[in-house]
């Protein structure tokens, strides 16, 4: 189908601003700008409301983490999701994503720890990764200090953070810690290869196929093996017994193509996924709920399928 109306607007008021290129010159120029069309559009009394917000720190392999700690209304204890921002492992942080983190907190219920992991290029791979697990595991081990659910803990994240959501959820249950669910929206999972959607979308949706080259090449910057399993899930050996995963991709994404692989592969695995192709909606949609009723209604059927397989837990 057609891109939506809303979205047609949004791609023509961003095209507007001529902006370079999303992942182009020093790292801290290009958060900058994000933040600011993020944040700009922003109407803070329009934010989706939660019973509460912490900022804190959590112990990380390199010093403390930032978190944001997102508490529900009512009465614990609560599913908890560990959320990754996307930004192509470069930019985006706990402000830019921060309605999706609330929208996520109200529509299931659950307490969300939004992570602000180290970004590349300053810190390229395994550091973005290692701060995410890091991040999961201490909020496994003092769960209950957050309200929250041992039966019923979640990683989630969009894009670079559906990368690094998918690669913690294999470490997980490699290592043990059970995990009730997995939410990877518009995730790269697959760094080595380019789907046929890298040309059918390559320009004029937000994310380009070049801006999506850069930023692979900002993450995995001196590493020889874009199929590390860390870095592309996809490569994992065995996918089988895995948390259920929901899995949404974008009709006019360059990775769409990377998130129906790594959907098909985990259901051939014998891990229980529900797939979701949202049709007319672009990359970065679940930034946009404000905007588009289409977006909006995407991210609230989202949160309806992770509080439906966390239902199944309880």
């Amino acid at each position: 189908m057609a891109v939506h109306p809303e979205i047609t607007a949004l791609l023509e008021q961003l095209a507007a601003l001529r902006l370079p290129p999303l992942f182009s010159g020093p790292a801290p120029a290009a958060r900058e700008r994000i933040r600011a069309v993020v944040l700009g559009a922003q109407d803070p009394a329009a934010l989706t409301p939660v019973g509460g917000v912490e900022d804190t720190v959590i112990p990380g392999p390199a010093g403390d983490v930032a978190v944001r700690v997102y508490r529900p209304d009512g009465a614990g204890p609560h599913p908890t999701v560990l959320f990754f921002h996307g930004g192509g492992w470069v930019v985006g942080d706990l402000d830019t994503h921060d309605e999706p983190a609330r929208r996520i907190c109200r529509d299931v219920g659950a307490v969300v720890v939004s992570v602000d992991y180290r970004m590349a290029p300053e810190a390229p791979f395994p550091a973005p990764y290692d701060d995410c697990l890091a991040a999961t595991r201490h909020v496994a081990a003092h769960i209950s200090d957050y309200g929250g659910d041992p039966d019923r803990l979640v990683v989630a994240g969009d894009s670079a953070g559906g990368n690094l959501a998918a690669a913690v959820a294999i470490a997980c249950r490699d290592e043990g810690l059970p995990l009730a669910a997995q939410l990877l929206i518009y995730p790269a999972c697959d760094l080595a290869t380019e789907y046929p959607s890298y040309e059918e979308n390559a320009d004029g949706y937000f994310l380009t196929r070049d801006d999506t080259r850069e930023a692979i090449a900002r993450y995995t910057e001196g590493t020889a093996d874009r199929t590390d399993p860390r870095i592309s899930p996809l490569y994992t050996p065995d996918l089988g017994g895995l948390a259920p995963a929901v899995v949404a991709v974008a009709e006019y994404d360059p990775i769409r193509d990377d998130g129906v692989a790594y959907a098909k592969t985990l259901e051939k695995a014998g891990t229980p996924v529900i797939l979701r192709r949202l049709d007319g909606l672009i990359h970065g949609f679940i930034g946009f709920t404000a905007a588009s009723p289409a977006a909006d209604a995407a991210m609230g059927g989202l949160c309806a399928d992770l509080a439906g397989l966390l239902r199944t837990r309880h």
